[in-house]
Order: C-alpha cells, then structure tokens, then sequence
C-alpha cells in the first residue's frame, strides 16, 4: 500500500500516477471495524466495477484530539482504539491500495466544503466516494452526501453512503467498542472489530522498578493518547513469531508516584533483552482496577495474587 503523507503530497501523487482511476472513502477509522471494513468492501466493488484503485483518507490527529490541544480542554478526547500506525496496517492488510491522511489543523478546520471538494477529492482521478452514513465535512461540519451526491452528479462520480452496521440490535461504532473494552467485555469488543483487541508498540526503556522486586516488565511506547482500557490484565503476546503469556498494567502507576499512562507487560517465564522490538499484546481479561499501594512489599504481594490468578485464567482450555 502506498501512504500519502499530507494534501501537500496529493499532486506529486497525481503526477506519479496520472493514469489511475480511483475509488475512495474518507473518515476516522479509528479501530477499522466490522461498520468501517463494510465501506472498504464497498469502495472494492466499485473499484472492481471501475477497473480502479481504492484509496482512504483519514485525518490526523483526530477532530476531537485538536479541538482538546488548541481550547485547553480539561476534557479529554475519547481514547484511540489504535494508533494511526496500526490503522495504517489493518487498512494495506484489508488490500488497500493508497491511504492519505490529511492533517487536522487550522487550515483544515476552516475549509469550506467547497474547497475540500476542489483542493482535494478534485486533485485526483476520482471514479466513486464512499461515505458513512453521518459523514459530515468542512468548516462547522456543513458538508453532506447531499452535497457529495450533487458534486459527483456534474462530474460523473458515483457518490454513495453506506448504511449504519447493526449487530445484537445496536449500531456498530467506535465508541460502543471503547465502551466494551473499558467493561472488560472483550468478546463483544471482539465481534464489533471481527478481530481480537490487540496493542502493539515498540518496547522502551521505563524506570525499572519491576526489577527491584523480581518482576521485570516490558514497557511499550504509547502514543500521545490513551488505551481505551485501564486496569490489570491477563495479556497473550506475540513477539516476532513468538507466542507468550503474560500480565499487564494500563495505568499511571500512583504507588510509585506516576503521572502518565504507561502499558507494562510483565511476561512468564521469558527473561530476554528485547528493548526496540515491537510486542503485540492480546488483552484476554481484566484482572482488577489499578490502585494506590502504600508501599511496594504491598504491591508487591497483590502482583503475586495476580499472577496466579492470570496464569489460572490463561491456562483454562476455553481461552483462545
């Protein structure tokens, strides 16, 4: 899959592929779920039926991330269910040919939808767009399909919505997903994505404090948001094509005085070097909420209890 970084890089894109037809949907994305793959499924069928390429855009940050920055919200944004890496990933895995992700500033926040249409869905060969059903766009959200459709009528574009995915009687979205996540009910979670709900990152150097009290955790690089998960977990990795077994914090860790969310993988029975490698982690089931301790021989001995509950968990033959 080719990535385009930017709107500033869509006419280098139409000068090197000045030729090809495309089919394409815009929207956040965020989780790519069983609502999201429905629209890809459709922008291939149309790419199939246009002898065309698909493409996506998406914006980065996302709307609600630059609204909470620029106001000094003290609200925050709704935690990612994946960061755009990873979104960038599922999308050339679902066999998407282009993703463009178009930077949420100023400058994109004031832009008539009229402009968005001209100075980018104009800049390249589009045969078809694909919206959500409750896509809205430009200054104050005032672009609509209706707008769209009017747009693709005068030139020859096929302008679509896709109706709203409905599953066990409600609409599939990315905030019904984060709801089940953060209540641990990460079967359901799992049906809305068609996937399990994974995170991974690269593993980074943390204060090593898991060390001082035999525990040695792996610490993986968040990005500048949230999980939509918090608490201890009992976790399945994979690391290259290694497959283990494991405990994990999504927390601040207050009992050491933590300010900012940290993921921490403590595996069992693995005791390698792995700093700078990526580790997938596979949440299976919360274990319990994080709390304060009032020293660490304390916490020390919940982690204990804790591990023996997960590894009582991850060995049970249901668990996948």
């Amino acid at each position: 899959m080719y990535l385009i970084r930017g709107q500033h890089n869509l006419s280098l894109f139409k000068s090197r592929y000045p030729d090809i037809s495309l089919s394409g949907t815009i929207g956040n994305f965020d989780g790519l779920h069983i609502g999201h793959q429905a629209i890809l499924n459709k922008i291939q069928n149309n790419a199939k039926k246009f002898q065309a390429k698909t493409i996506v855009f998406f914006t980065e940050p996302h709307a609600s991330e630059y609204f909470s920055k620029v106001q000094n919200s003290n609200k925050n944004p709704p935690p990612r269910i994946c960061p755009w890496r990873e979104k960038v990933k599922l999308l050339e895995k679902s066999g998407i040919d282009f993703a463009c992700f178009l930077k949420f500033n100023n400058a994109l926040r004031t832009m008539s939808p009229e402009n968005f249409i001209s100075e980018i869905l104009d800049s390249i060969n589009l045969v078809s767009f694909t919206v959500g059903d409750d896509f809205r766009f430009g200054a104050d959200r005032k672009g609509d399909t209706d707008l769209l459709k009017d747009w693709g009528q005068k030139n020859g574009i096929l302008v679509e919505n896709t109706e709203t995915v409905i599953l066990d009687g409600q609409r599939v979205s990315s905030t019904r997903i984060r709801e089940e996540l953060l209540n641990n009910n990460f079967n359901n979670a799992e049906k809305l994505l068609g996937r399990p709900y994974t995170f991974s990152g690269k593993v980074v150097h943390g204060q090593h404090l898991g060390r001082t009290i035999n525990i040695p955790t792996a610490n993986i690089w968040l990005p500048n948001q949230r999980l939509p998960i918090t608490g201890v977990y009992a976790v399945k990795c994979k690391l290259n094509n290694l497959s283990l077994k494991g405990i994990a914090n999504m927390g601040i860790r207050p009992t050491v005085g933590g300010e900012k969310p940290v993921l921490e993988v403590h595996l069992f029975e693995f005791n390698e070097n792995i700093y700078s490698q990526r580790l997938q982690v596979k949440f299976i089931e919360k274990i319990r909420d994080e709390r304060k301790f009032e020293n660490l021989d304390m916490l020390k001995s919940q982690i204990q209890k804790d591990i023996s509950i997960t590894k009582n968990i991850l060995s049970t033959p249901n668990d996948s």
